[in-house]
């Protein structure tokens, strides 16, 4: 049963891994593509940003669509967007069609990023939520570690390098749309569509045959009035809460600037004096980096609880940006103490915010309003990424390092005090034992 589940979540995972790849393969391709297609630090911004865009769109096309198709079968379709948007984005000889390339790659990232946790959490046993929810985050950083890899192993291949650091994403996008030949569909969406007999079935071999009957009933239970729901529903007095929680997390997580260091690595290292290989290795040390803390993280988010991990997280990462604020402040931008601080925010991201803010996203919102409730929070996050990579290149240049980080510091303090005083705490609870807690 436990390896059944596992082998779930591994394969919804697939799409996280995706959804870091192509958000991360772009920092290998910048310095390439910059005088490739001759473009200005805004329009790089804006370049690198474009995939940001579709995700936005993908977050709207996933809730209803999910909620209408299933969350299998549209997560296959971001499967095929994947391979499209590598074989377009590689093959771009114009700049609108790279842009094109990467928004249809985005809409895949946008399907992936709400559609893969939901999956893991609507079928995971309430025990090993977390951990499992995790897992998504766990491939989204291996992801952002091929990509980083892969860019750096293409680096000497020709003038076509950045072409092949993005064709690399083909691979893994086929992977995903054969696998999901292998799971089931959601039990909660089954019960939805009144198809109950299916999802005990389900339940059965994710949960037990001795619980499965009686978590049907609970989810029958939460099912059984207002089967379908509308947007106007999360600002039900109960409802509206949770999602101004989930709105607030999702915003924190990106602005706190973890994909500035994700997107602009290579340009950071630049910038301090290091080679173009130089730089692309050094994002390597930032991708086993974040692996490794957020292994660390998925042992103890079902152990320690979101709450906790999520303020000692938000600490560490201040700590780490006054750091290297405080080397630029000093003009002592070496290009090892630089990736000392990074490395460190980098660990402190990826035990805590990286993979906590989704795994409570998953958890907020009642069983007919989660899409919804989820697409609106993402939705949230990628507008505000979006800005925060837009802006990043011109505040590098116009306010330097320094006042950058520093405002990227205080923003984790902020989130650290808005954890503290407002998140509730969620492990060891099923989706429908929330649902009660927070509704009742």
């Amino acid at each position: 049963m436990k390896g059944y589940v596992i082998l779930i979540s591994v394969v919804a995972a697939l799409g996280g891994l995706l959804f870091g790849f192509d958000t991360a393969v772009i920092s290998g391709t910048i310095n390439f593509i910059q005088p490739y297609f001759g473009l200005s630090e805004m329009e790089l911004g804006w370049t690198v940003s474009s995939l940001l865009f579709g995700c936005i769109a993908g977050v709207f096309i996933a809730g209803k669509a999910g909620d209408h198709y299933g969350r299998k079968k549209v997560l296959m379709l971001a499967a095929l967007l994947f391979f499209i948007s590598a074989i377009g984005s590689a093959s771009a000889n114009a700049l609108i069609y790279f842009l094109i390339a990467r928004i249809l790659g985005g809409l895949a990232v946008g399907v992936a990023s709400i559609l893969s946790p939901m999956y893991i959490a609507e079928l995971a046993p309430a025990k090993y939520r977390g951990s499992l929810v995790s897992l998504n985050q766990l491939a989204i950083v291996i992801g952002i570690l091929v990509a980083f890899f892969s860019n750096y192993l293409l680096v000497d291949s020709g003038i076509n390098n950045w072409r092949w650091m993005l064709l690399v994403m083909a691979a893994p996008a086929v992977l995903l749309f054969f696998s999901l030949f292998l799971v089931p569909e959601s039990p909660r969406w089954l019960v939805a569509r009144q198809r109950n007999d299916e999802a005990l079935a389900v339940l059965i071999k994710t949960t037990g045959e001795d619980s499965a009957p009686s978590e049907l009933l609970q989810i029958e239970e939460t099912l059984k009035i207002h089967q379908e729901s509308v947007f106007t529903d999360l600002l039900a007095p109960k409802i509206r809460p949770l999602l101004f929680i989930g709105i607030i997390l999702a915003v924190f997580q990106q602005i706190t600037g973890i994909n500035t260091i994700m997107y602009y690595a290579p340009k950071i290292f630049a910038n301090v004096g290091d080679s173009n290989g130089t730089a692309l290795l050094q994002t390597i040390a930032i991708g086993c980096t974040n692996v490794v803390f957020t292994l660390i993280a998925m042992a103890m988010i079902d152990r320690f609880g979101r709450k906790l991990m999520l303020i000692l997280g938000s600490a560490g990462m201040m700590f780490m940006l006054l750091g290297l604020s405080a080397l630029y402040f000093m003009k002592q931008t070496s290009g090892i103490m630089v990736l000392v601080f990074i490395l460190g925010y980098i660990a402190c991201f990826s035990a805590s915010l990286g993979p906590a803010v989704w795994v409570v996203i998953a958890e907020l919102f009642p069983n007919r309003l989660r899409s919804k409730g989820m697409s609106v929070t993402i939705v949230t996050l990628w507008i505000a990424c979006t800005l925060v990579t837009i802006t990043f290149p011109i505040m590098l240049k116009k306010l330097s390092g320094g006042i950058t980080f520093f405002i990227f510091a205080v923003i984790c303090l902020a989130n650290l005090l808005y954890v503290w005083r407002y998140v509730p705490e969620t492990k060891g609870k099923t989706l429908e034992e929330l649902e009660h807690q927070f509704t009742k």
